[in-house]
């Protein structure tokens, strides 16, 4: 039996894409935008080894399972396609797929692409978390330079129409936590897990403020700093490579998370909360970004994938989880805003910019990467376009006694489209 008769007998003959298989078979119809390739038996192998989802990643980013098109589409249809589980296939078609892949598996052996990563030793100590910073952020400052454009920003853009630029809703992102946090000049602003430095030389530039920035990244902090040295804000700004627990200095007025709770675990929560406290002076403002669960009832901790690919010990929590951990600290939540769609809108800008610069991200980071980027930033897009996952922005204040300091009314959205960049 042909490969492309078993995926029809599977999942419908009424196939949204184009299926073709090594053996020579084909499904679906050539006129599909999308099409899904089976190259070599060692993608059988692959799903053999580890059936679902991270057996399909393992064939994708080794190449023997390819998807020729728009990622995000494929994925979009392939995820409408019935959810057919082993137990439901038919006894005889089941009797064959199963000698297929143990065939495979035999005679096919594979081993995890080198992109597979596994942390060691005590889950979010300072140790592992900087492995699993310099998995991630490591890879190459060009290579995101063609991901993500010239802000250098890997968080969740603002914007005020689909028609925006990418670079006009980061400067949107930026100016927005700046309002938000009610800066202004004099002020000292703490940024942890501060990226390339966008929202520390953001603040210091246009706001005239002080601001710190710090990131376990070493690549992102030699970047940083040198931008910094660039644009001529180094009176102002400075970005350090350290864990943002290591930071000394207390009595902000400001303080910014931008990205950074994903990274920190359930179990740490509490005390990073208590961290952000402690640096605050009575009146001052936070604003914590992050991605979301929908709600509590799933676990925090990530998939296969994104956790062996992507982002090493990633947790996400629900809205809810962290604005009663915030209130139990002591940090009073004034305001909490879902951006879920502006985080569909940046990833599909960050796959266009990928997808244009293909070839020079192979030649940067190697093929593998690439495919491991290529996946999850489409995956990532379908996750928010599906309500998923969220991104939510929770400003908090510390209390002065008892009073806030908040306008009667949120004061920090323009009359106006935020000017042109300058």
């Amino acid at each position: 039996m042909q490969l492309a008769e078993v995926f029809t007998r599977v999942v419908g003959a009424d196939l949204p894409i184009e299926f073709v298989a090594y053996d020579g078979s084909r499904a679906g119809s050539a006129d599909a935008p999308v099409r899904l390739e089976v190259r070599s038996p060692l993608a059988l192998s692959h799903l053999a080894s580890a059936p679902g989802e991270l057996g399909f990643v393992r064939a994708y980013v080794s190449g023997t399972l390819d998807v020729v098109g728009d990622m995000h589409t494929a994925l979009t249809r392939l995820l409408d396609l019935p959810d057919v589980r082993m137990a439901d296939i038919p006894p005889d078609l089941r009797g064959k797929l199963l000698a297929k892949l143990v065939a495979a598996r035999l005679w096919w052996p594979v081993k995890p692409p080198e992109q597979e990563h596994r942390q060691r030793g005590r889950r979010h100590s300072k140790r592992r978390d900087s492995s699993a910073i310099s998995h991630h952020y490591d890879v190459s400052n060009k290579f995101y330079e063609y991901v993500l454009g010239p802000s250098m920003a890997y968080t969740c853009a603002v914007y005020p129409t689909e028609q925006t630029t990418l670079e006009q809703a980061q400067y949107n992102k930026f100016d927005l936590v700046a309002r938000k946090l009610g800066l202004r000049p004099g002020m000292r602003l703490l940024d942890i897990g501060c990226g390339w430095g966008g929202m520390v030389m953001h603040a210091a530039k246009h706001y005239g403020v002080k601001a710190l920035g710090v990131t376990l990244s070493a690549r992102q902090a030699e970047w940083a700093q040198r931008a910094i040295t660039e644009r001529g804000l180094g009176d102002l700004a400075e970005v350090r490579h350290s864990d943002y627990r290591d930071v000394a200095e207390t009595n902000f007025d400001a303080l910014s998370s931008i990205g950074l709770t994903e990274h920190i675990g359930e179990a740490q929560l509490p005390g990073y909360f208590q961290f952000i406290y402690d640096k605050l002076r009575p009146g001052a403002r936070v604003l914590n970004h992050c991605i979301t669960r929908p709600d509590n009832h799933q676990g925090a901790r990530t998939g296969a994938f994104i956790n062996r690919y992507v982002f090493p010990d990633g947790e996400l929590e629900g809205p809810g989880r962290l604005m009663s951990l915030m209130h139990d600290t002591g940090l009073e939540v004034r305001h909490d805003e879902n951006l879920r769609e502006h985080y569909a809108l940046t990833l599909k800008a960050w796959c266009a910019n990928l997808d244009a610069n293909w070839e020079d991200a192979v030649a940067e980071v190697g093929i593998g990467t690439a495919r491991v980027w290529r996946l999850y930033m489409a995956a990532s897009r379908v996750g928010f376009d599906r309500n998923q996952i969220q991104l939510h922005q929770m400003l908090g204040v510390k209390l002065d006694d008892i009073r806030s300091g908040m306008s009667l009314r949120p004061d920090w959205e323009p009359t106006t489209e935020t000017s042109a960049l300058s």
